[in-house]
C-alpha cells in the first residue's frame, strides 16, 4: 500500500469500526446514468485498485449502481478484500428499464438488495449497510421503523455488522434509534447545503 497521508485522518464509526474520513464514492463506476456497464472496464479497475493504494480504507456503493455492475466490478478488482477495506452499501431503491430510480422498500425487498449485495460483493458480511429514504437530495416525512426492523433482522442474523442510514430527518434517525444503534447518516449535506444543521448538532 502507498504510504500516503490522506487529509483528515481517521473517524472511528464504532468500537470495532474505524474509517479513513476521505472515502471512494463508486456510484460512477457504471456507464452513463449510472446505469450499464462501464465504456472502459479495465480503467474502472485500475481506479479501484489506485484508491486501495493511496491508504483510502473506505468504498461506498450499492447494488442499484448499474444495477448490479459497480459491485461486480468491485469484486473483480479488490477480491479477496485486504483486511482493513470496508465496503458501505446502500438499500431501498432499484433500477427500472429506463434507468429511472423506483423505490424499493419494502421489507422483502430490503432483504432481497443486502442478499444481492452480499453475492456480488463476495462476502459474508456487509460492513455498513445504509437504509435510504427520502427523495434524490432530501427526506420524506413517515416512519421508516419497517424497513429499519428489518435490517435490524439482519443484523441479528450476521449479515450485517453495522447499520445506517441515508436521506433522513432528525425524527426518523430518531425513530431508528429506537431499533438498532446507527453508526452513520448519508445525507446531502455541504458547505452549500446546510438543511441539515439541525440533526449534525443533535448527533
Amino acid at each position: 500500500m502507498t504510504n500516503t497521508t490522506l487529509p483528515g485522518g481517521t473517524y472511528r464509526l464504532a468500537d470495532d469500526l474505524e474509517l479513513t474520513r476521505v472515502g471512494y464514492g463508486a456510484m460512477q463506476l457504471a456507464g452513463p446514468g449510472v446505469f450499464g456497464p462501464p465504456t472502459d472496464r479495465a480503467e474502472a479497475v485500475r481506479v479501484l485498485r489506485t484508491v486501495v493504494e493511496l491508504g483510502i480504507t473506505h468504498i461506498d456503493t450499492s447494488d442499484f449502481y448499474g444495477p448490479h455492475v459497480t459491485n461486480e466490478v468491485i469484486r473483480e478488482a479488490l477480491h479477496p478484500y485486504p483486511d482493513d477495506l470496508h465496503l458501505v452499501t446502500k438499500v431501498g431503491a432499484r433500477r427500472d428499464d429506463q434507468g429511472g430510480w423506483p423505490h424499493a422498500r419494502e421489507p422483502h425487498e430490503l432483504v432481497e438488495q443486502v442478499h444481492d449485495n452480499l453475492r456480488n460483493l463476495g462476502l459474508e458480511q456487509l460492513d455498513v449497510v445504509n437504509l435510504r429514504m427520502g427523495g434524490f437530495d432530501a427526506p420524506e416525512p413517515g416512519s421508516i421503523a419497517r424497513q429499519f426492523e428489518a435490517l435490524a433482522e439482519l443484523q441479528q442474523q450476521g449479515l450485517i455488522r453495522h447499520l445506517g442510514l441515508s436521506t433522513v430527518s432528525a425524527e426518523q434517525l430518531a425513530e431508528a434509534q429506537t431499533i438498532a444503534p446507527v453508526v452513520c447518516v448519508q445525507n446531502m449535506y455541504n458547505i452549500a447545503r446546510r438543511e441539515d444543521d439541525t440533526l449534525v448538532d443533535a448527533t
